[in-house]
């Protein structure tokens, strides 16, 4: 049997076979498609199956899919693209073109805020809504009188009939030139309102007479001309308009923020305005109409209240933020399998309304988690996403895609670029499959950035991107809720135990001390034990603990300790006689020695 010894001096340093990993899932973030949730992975699939083809029966057993040996090596193997790499925030390290892009659009902005265009969409409808008031009410005094109108045309008729317009004519026709003109009296004044309110009378009378046109047409003639005001006065009054808005100034650019961030301020408003252009390709004009979209759907949407709405905690089981990443980014675990739950899947996806309620809770807690980022240019302002698709009720539950797809559809076009690594987990073998489909219709940037792992490479996949002492224990980690002995300031060292070979570690022990530890293999189905070894010759070897197996659902961590004031090594003994790979992961500490 092979046998392999490791000190806690080299443990950091031992070498870990790389884990290759496969990206293929689209990101959240660009305009591409979305691969739906998965269905729900029976209990006979969700086992290891052989090597050899699978065989998979529908319904009925009508048809039978076999699936060669080389899809079923992409469960146990994972390939890899290249990764991921997070551009820069700092203006003065951008390409030329893309700090030109960045001038021209906070150019745009600028002007847009000038002209309160972000506002405008939100006055426009009330400003109709108006119009359309006082166009109802003007057509309600209309019909409140219309016998009136009638009496009035029917008077007019009947005493300006077509011959009593023409006895005016010719009456005009004998009578003597007028004699100079004198100042009108307050008599002569109401007579001739009375005359012109006669004539325009017998202009409409008259107009039903067709011999009595060119009277009709002389006697409009004079009318407009009465009713018209001077040039002069037109004139002066336009004058006098322009002088009263010359008096008032402009009002003042409208502020405009996002995440709490103004549109136009300083550094970090550049990195916001960055990650729109990034998520249009750079194309100024987009990127614009992108933010003018964001800023009224979050008024819409009435994101400001949302954050302070008491939307329950049911779901804080289904999505939940826990640690760091190797690189500092906020980590958020979203699982899918808690739905199975069928009474938590009624209340989150019964009815339209408690769609809506999931949609506003998720929305709520991506924002909440965004405003707790970094945007300052060297800052931590994306998020690691990690799916687990474990037992999740998948496309076939309709509701749940409804919901699911409006989510992303929001996503896509409000949150660009949050994301820094999408990691699916426990994914089944037909999805791999899918994705694989899928994988040449997208773009290099969007595949980097998604990573797909099978069961049992979900640990393994987990840690390439954060460290153990950060990922949850469900999820092959140390990491758990309460008061623990270690931290997440306690590093964790990684190893990987062959099949048909016997690990062992070693603590050495140089004065009086307490000496911890916790330890855990992925999987486990090993055989652990513990014991102390003196450095003193003519010492006894002692006991911590006896070698018994330990199968994956006895405990998740192993917590252990030694207090010793002699010197010598802790030795721990962990046995693989499985056929496969086992990860182990541990941790120490010594404490002050107390009686």
């Amino acid at each position: 049997m092979a046998e392999e010894t490791q000190k806690p001096e080299s443990a950091a340093a031992a070498p870990v076979e790389e884990v290759t990993v496969v990206v293929e899932k689209p990101e959240v973030t660009e305009k591409e498609p979305q691969p739906s949730p998965p269905a729900p992975v029976p209990e006979s699939e969700a086992t290891e199956k052989p090597a050899a083809a699978v065989v998979v029966e529908e319904e009925k057993g009508e048809a039978v899919v076999e699936i060669d040996e080389k899809l079923k090596v992409e469960e146990s193997k994972i390939t890899e693209s290249v990764s991921f790499k997070e551009e820069t925030n700092v203006v003065g390290e951008l390409p030329e073109a893309q700090k030109k892009a960045l001038d021209e659009l906070k150019q745009l902005i600028q002007e847009a805020l000038n002209k309160h265009e972000f506002t405008a969409k939100q006055e426009e409808k009330p400003v109709a809504e108006k119009k359309a008031e006082v166009e109802e009410e003007e057509k309600e005094k209309g019909e409140e009188n219309p016998t009136a109108v009638v009496e009035v045309s029917e008077e007019s008729k009947v005493e300006t009939e077509a011959p009593a317009a023409v006895e005016v004519k010719e009456e005009e026709k004998t009578l003597p030139p007028p004699p100079p003109a004198e100042e009108p009296t307050v008599e002569t004044a109401a007579v001739e309102t009375e005359v012109v309110e006669k004539v325009t009378a017998v202009a409409v009378a008259v107009a039903v007479d067709d011999d009595g046109a060119k009277t009709v047409e002389a006697i409009e003639e004079s009318v407009v001309a009465v009713a018209t005001p001077p040039a002069e006065t037109e004139k002066e009054e336009a004058a006098a308009e322009e002088t009263k808005e010359a008096e008032v100034p402009p009002p003042p650019p409208e502020e405009v923020s996002i995440w709490g961030i103004p549109l136009l301020a300083d550094e970090k408003s550049d990195v916001i305005l960055l990650k729109f252009l990034r998520a249009r390709d750079f194309k100024v004009n987009d990127a614009f109409t992108m933010i003018k979209n964001t800023v009224g759907w979050r008024k819409e949407f009435g994101i400001d209240s949302l954050l302070d709405e008491d939307l329950g905690n049911e779901l804080e089981k289904v999505v939940f933020m826990h640690g760091l990443d190797k690189k500092g980014h906020p980590v958020c675990y979203n699982v899918y399998g808690e739905f199975q739950n069928k009474e938590l899947y009624q209340n989150t996806f019964a009815d339209e309304e408690k769609r809506t309620k999931f949609l506003r809770w998720r929305i709520q807690f991506l924002e909440k988690s965004i405003r707790k980022l970094d945007f300052s240019p060297n800052g931590i302002n994306t998020i690691v996403q990690v799916n687990d698709l474990k037992n999740s009720p998948g496309p076939a539950k309709k509701e749940l895609r409804q919901a699911t797809n409006q989510a992303l559809n929001l996503l896509q076009d409000n949150y660009p670029e949050f994301v820094a690594k999408q990691v699916f987990i426990n994914v089944p073998w037909w999805y791999l499959a899918f994705n694989r489909m899928i994988s040449p219709f997208l773009t290099q940037r969007t595949k980097s950035k998604f990573v797909c792992a099978g069961p049992s490479k979900s640990a393994e996949t987990l840690f390439r991107y954060i460290s153990p002492e950060q990922v949850p224990v469900q999820y092959g980690g140390l990491s758990r809720e309460g008061e623990q002995e270690f931290t997440v300031a306690d590093a964790v060292a990684e190893v990987t135990i062959k099949p048909a070979t016997k690990h062992t570690i070693e603590f050495p022990i140089t004065e009086k001390c307490n000496l911890v530890w916790e330890l855990r293999v992925v999987g486990w189905n090993v055989t652990y034990g513990a014991e102390f070894v003196p450095t003193a010759e003519d010492g006894y070897t002692v006991i911590v603990s006896k070698t018994r197996k330990v199968s994956s659902s006895d405990e998740t961590v192993i917590s252990d300790g030694f207090k010793t004031s002699e010197p010598g090594k802790v030795v721990l003994t962990v046995d693989n006689q499985t056929s496969k790979k086992k990860k182990l992961v541990y941790r120490s500490k010594t404490k002050a020695y107390s009686d």
